[in-house]
């Protein structure tokens, strides 16, 4: 049976985690209970902000829940990374009505996870192809005009598209740790040149007298959250022109999952200046958010990129997520993969033109990757 639950907490942790996070699968702190609780709590995913939360659960006839997907009506377009505003204008020129739309995703988190979250059962795929249809169930019900799960993992990807869903494509920066020992491991697989680049600018980042300091677990402090929201409330209204997270979101996840919390904080003078946040995971280092009050010579790249590297290294992890864009991040190690998201529009007509458009989306995406590959920083892609 499809139930919809309209705030978290009604489903409640150790339910939710469950299907999130079931017996040998790896943790993804984006879709755990934690995370997405400390989005609605703190008023940053809710109605007033265009994200109304309205999970959709699937439960067996003695009550077990046995799925859920992190579901959200939305009124606009925005947070989401996977860009459609063109959809939406066409739409409406049309004489249609976009908005509402469902949107399945971790609001503000361009990271690729499961949207289909089913508990540890043998007919896992039997799940995930009734929540799909639960999904299009829930849409007619809230007359929403299209459904869209973005950041998808590949083999959920494929599986949608069996069932009629439309496939897209876009293109992420990852670095990937191929079990390096330390940095200078890592620079020594570099071509001299991006070799010689990359040490100039750790060595221009700190020349200014800027300490770095790196700080995780229950060491976070509310002052560390003071300072970094006001770095990120400078990056937001420059970017976005509004913030999408609130101050009380990262008071609660420091509370809540301190454990999977990186900050990176930059002193000058005995203040700080500068900070980023990093989400970790059980193999991979998720890039937040960055933000300065000061801004000086590499310093952004020190932060978000190098000091991500040295920290994945340290702990073994698999590889570093930097956030959305950024071809910059080639020259300094990281590669470009495929990202997936799928679509389903109520409009036949609609539909098809969409349809279309993706093919020919998709394409261009594959020959970018490939393009973009070859001008790798890496003595092995030359």
């Amino acid at each position: 049976m499809i139930k919809v639950f309209p705030d978290i907490r009604e489903i409640g942790q150790s339910c939710w985690d469950k299907c999130a996070a079931p017996k040998g699968s790896t943790f993804d702190p984006f879709t755990s209970y934690s995370f997405l609780r400390a989005l609605e709590e703190s008023k940053s995913a809710c109605s007033e902000s265009g994200w109304s939360p309205c999970h959709l659960g699937l439960e067996s006839s003695c009550g077990e829940l046995l799925g859920i997907v992190p579901s959200y009506l939305k009124s606009h377009s925005q947070g989401e990374y996977v860009f459609d505003y063109a959809w939406a204008d066409a739409f409406e020129r049309a004489g249609g009505r976009y908005y509402p739309k469902l949107q399945i995703s971790i609001p503000f988190t361009p990271v690729t996870g499961r949207r289909l979250l089913v508990s540890d059962r043998v007919d896992s795929k039997g799940l995930e192809t009734e929540l799909a249809q639960g999904l299009l169930t829930l849409a007619d019900r809230l007359k929403a005009s299209s459904v869209h799960l973005t950041f998808l993992e590949k083999e959920q990807w494929q599986g949608l598209s069996k069932l009629g869903f439309l496939k897209r494509t876009h293109s992420q920066f990852h670095w990937e740790n191929r079990d390096y020992r330390s940095f200078s491991e890592f620079l020594d697989s570099l071509a001299s040149k991006k070799r010689k680049n990359i040490k100039r600018e750790r060595k221009g980042a700190i020349d200014s007298g800027v300490v770095i300091e790196r700080i995780t677990g229950k060491e976070i402090l509310e002052s560390h959250w003071d300072a970094f929201y006001k770095f990120y409330l400078d990056t937001a209204n420059r970017k976005w022109g509004s913030a999408y997270l609130t101050r009380e979101f990262f008071s609660i996840v420091g509370e809540t999952m301190p454990e999977h919390i990186l900050l990176i904080m930059c002193k000058k003078g005995g203040r700080y200046i500068a900070g980023a946040i990093n989400f970790i995971g059980s193999d991979c280092l998720y890039g937040r958010n960055w933000g300065c009050s000061e801004d000086y010579p590499y310093l952004h790249f020190e932060v978000c990129y190098y000091q991500a590297i040295d920290f994945a290294i340290e702990n073994n992890l698999k590889r570093v997520e930097a956030g959305a864009q950024g071809a910059h991040k080639l020259a300094r190690g990281y590669m470009p993969i495929h990202t997936y998201s799928a679509h389903w529009i109520a409009n036949d007509s609609f539909s098809e033109a969409v349809s279309s458009y993706l093919d020919q989306e998709r394409q261009h995406v594959d020959q970018e990757i490939d393009f973009v590959e070859k001008k790798g920083p890496f003595k092995d892609s030359k």
